[in-house]
């Protein structure tokens, strides 16, 4: 029999995407932050939507500039993600800090991770709902992918200090009786 689940954890029952890192740059400054509050919106042209807290500097640099880059880490750098969460990029250079690696866009000016194995430079395509909801749009622009990661082990966040690592990829056919 199902009991009773607390409402303040049901996110951990929905999130399965990856943690993703947010990179910005906006008068002259970069940060970046990770996050797992994000989801598909749309498929052609991709859309993103990604929940940012309006106390952060991403929230800021991202109403200042309206780019950034979503960039997917794996698991070999997990430990750096993590820790780059637990410290304001108004305070610290993240990018410094945790020996992450700038690298030029080529349609944005927020910098893509050179650690993480994909990267995905994005335009602001909707705010209106960031000042209800903190929920930003993004377009994507131009999507890169490191060709020598075949199966990436991205992590994916289940509240709190839980995450899970993703495993062997599967293909599955459809039941013909259902």
């Amino acid at each position: 029999m199902k009991k009773v689940f607390p409402l303040g954890k049901v996110y951990s029952l929905l999130e399965s995407g990856p943690v993703i890192m947010v990179s910005t740059a906006w008068k002259g400054r970069q940060n970046v932050m990770p996050m797992s509050w994000h989801s598909m919106i749309d498929f052609d042209p991709p859309l993103v939507g990604c929940v940012i807290s309006d106390a952060s500097l991403t929230f800021k640099m991202i109403k200042g500039s309206k780019e950034c880059v979503i960039n997917i880490p794996t698991r070999e750098i997990a430990g750096k993600v993590i820790a780059c969460g637990n410290v304001s990029g108004s305070k610290v250079d993240k990018f410094a800090k945790f020996k992450l690696t700038p690298v030029k866009s080529s349609r944005v000016k927020a910098p893509q991770v050179k650690e993480c194995y994909a990267s995905l430079e994005c335009r602001l395509h909707d705010a209106r709902l960031a000042a209800k909801y903190n929920l930003f749009i993004f377009k994507v622009l131009k999507a890169w992918v490191d060709p020598a990661v075949k199966h990436p082990q991205t992590f994916h966040h289940r509240g709190g200090p839980s995450f899970f690592i993703a495993g062997k990829s599967v293909k599955l056919k459809p039941n013909k009786m259902a």
